[in-house]
């Protein structure tokens, strides 16, 4: 197994604490970066390392910081996206759950680098016990002089506030986000201008994932390009997985992106396999909102070669044949599990979780989720699925954030690899109600299990 720069401490006992983490190393990267760094230099040794946002998007994060508008007299702010609310993903819960302080510092750094002074983690209604730690570990880092006024008598000030939502889905996009922030209604923005040029509060913003704030820790600690050592191609670092579905041991891995899919899911290291003997049939590999991939291509590229648990190889070929790291939520299906069943669930959520801004995606996903309920229901006619076809390429590409592709995207998906499984359900409508398992009465989508274990 691959060195771990996240969770290399994450067995030991009380590392939730200020003395344990600080006794193991703790804000050491901190100190480095106040007391013998300039903001411009942290800002290139997270350039030189490579390291892209591990929210969903991938986009670099030195170069997101650079964009940062930077006019006088007007505060800038940092908001740590910790709306954690992609179906099977929950990496960023365990690091806010068992590692706060790692986060704390990451922020610590990162404000600096951005010359931010007052800090907002936005966290997700769901998670109603972490915001207490976290408030816990803010207040252990102000009482030893990492928070509040003159940090560290290095002149640097900085306060960091914790903002609990309300468990809106459309609150994981920046600027709804900001929005909610402002106490507003979690509507996304129309972009430009960005959050970098106006933001919260119309200033200057950057807003990043828990992970990818975290990850700038050891990337101080060890150098930007010590850091770019790990992984491969573009994909430098570690990433952190959420494995869940039909795995033999679901929880939270960090990898070094230059694994294969089939290790990661077959190695005893990782997942270790697939319960019961059962074979794979299909994985949605970086969270709910990527298209779900099929056994023969999730494991092997168009081309024949081994795919790999890097951003490109999971996107090779692009969505023809290919799909997304996303944000890390790793979705096993075994050869028991019904494509339909899991496509009108996804569409469930998303239209209950669509702000209803956008035409196309207020109503697509409605006509999405009813289209499918009646081909799992056995109401449904061969022309419903050229119909769901049509739907998701109609709210593609003509909303206002990304929610609408991704309801789409998964549809798209599973109609392009599984086209065969909808028509049985329509052929065979008596057995496609009795595989359904009484799911379609269900008015919310069913929760995602949470993780075993964290390794």
């Amino acid at each position: 197994m691959g060195r771990k720069l996240l969770l290399d401490k994450a067995h030991i006992e009380g590392i939730r604490y200020y003395d344990v983490y600080r006794k193991n190393g703790g804000y050491a990267a901190a100190e480095k970066a106040l007391k013998s760094m300039s903001p411009d230099l942290v800002t290139e040794e997270v350039k030189k390392s490579g390291l892209r946002g591990r929210g969903g998007a991938g986009f670099p994060t030195g170069l997101k910081w650079s964009f940062l508008a930077k006019p006088e007299g007007v505060p800038r702010y940092l908001v740590c996206n910790a709306d954690e609310s992609e179906p099977g993903t929950f990496k960023d819960r365990y690091l806010m759950e068992f590692i706060p302080h790692l986060l704390i510092e990451g922020l610590l750094i990162s404000s600096f680098a951005l010359g931010a002074n007052r800090t907002y983690i936005y966290i997700r209604g769901e998670y109603a016990w972490i915001p207490d730690i976290l408030e816990e570990a803010i207040a252990e880092a102000h009482k030893n002089g990492w928070l509040g006024k003159n940090i560290q008598g290095t002149g640097f000030d900085l306060d960091i506030y914790v903002q609990r939502g309300a468990g809106a889905y459309i609150c994981g996009e920046e600027t709804a986000l900001i929005e909610s922030l402002e106490g507003k209604r979690g509507n996304p923005r129309i972009k430009p201008p960005f959050p970098a040029v106006k933001g919260l509060w119309q200033c200057p913003t950057v807003v990043n994932n828990v992970e990818t704030l975290a990850a700038v820790v050891p990337i101080i600690n060890i150098g930007g390009d010590e850091y770019a050592k790990y992984g491969t191609g573009k994909s430098t670092g570690t990433k952190l997985i959420s494995a869940c579905g039909n795995l033999n041991k679901p929880g939270v891995y960090e990898i070094d992106m230059s694994i294969s899919v089939e290790e990661f899911i077959y190695s005893d290291e990782y997942c270790g396999g697939i319960p019961n003997g059962k074979r794979l049939k299909a994985c949605i590999p970086g969270g709910s909102s990527v298209p779900i991939l099929p056994a023969n291509l999730l494991l092997k590229t168009a081309k024949g070669e081994q795919r790999m648990m890097t951003y490109e190889s999971l996107n090779d070929g692009g969505f023809a044949t290919g799909s997304m790291m996303g944000s890390g939520g790793f979705i096993v299906l075994d050869e028991d599990q019904c494509v339909v069943r899991h496509t009108m669930s996804l569409a469930r959520f998303y239209h209950h979780e669509s702000c209803g801004q956008c035409s196309p995606c207020r109503e697509g996903t409605g006509w999405m989720k009813k289209v499918l309920l009646n081909i799992e229901n056995g109401k449904g006619k061969e022309s419903d699925i050229d119909l769901l076809w049509d739907i998701q390429r109609r709210i593609e590409g003509n909303t206002i954030c990304p929610l609408g592709d991704a309801a789409a995207w998964p549809v798209a998906a599973a109609i392009r690899h599984f086209r065969d499984e909808f028509e049985w359900h329509v052929r065979h409508p008596e057995e496609a109600v009795k595989r359904n398992f009484g799911l379609a009465h269900y008015a919310d989508p069913l929760p995602v299990a949470a993780p075993a274990a964290a390794v």
